[in-house]
């Protein structure tokens, strides 16, 4: 088995871990209902519909 021949310093290991840290881009996706954008896969914000059902009541403007 490999085995290092020294340590690495904590700045090292660090920028390495670098990417792991890094916001991921949101998928938006427009409201069946509604259209305003909002995250794929769940409750719209704006209307409370989600898969074409109401899932929370949600007052009409």
């Amino acid at each position: 088995m490999a085995v290092p021949k020294r340590k690495n310093s904590k700045s090292r290991a660090r920028k390495g871990r670098a990417g792991e840290r890094k916001a991921s881009v949101v998928n938006l996706r427009a409201c069946a209902r509604c259209s305003t954008l909002g995250r794929a896969h769940t409750v719209c914000n704006n209307c409370g519909h989600y898969a074409g059902r109401e899932v929370i009541e949600k007052d009409e403007f």
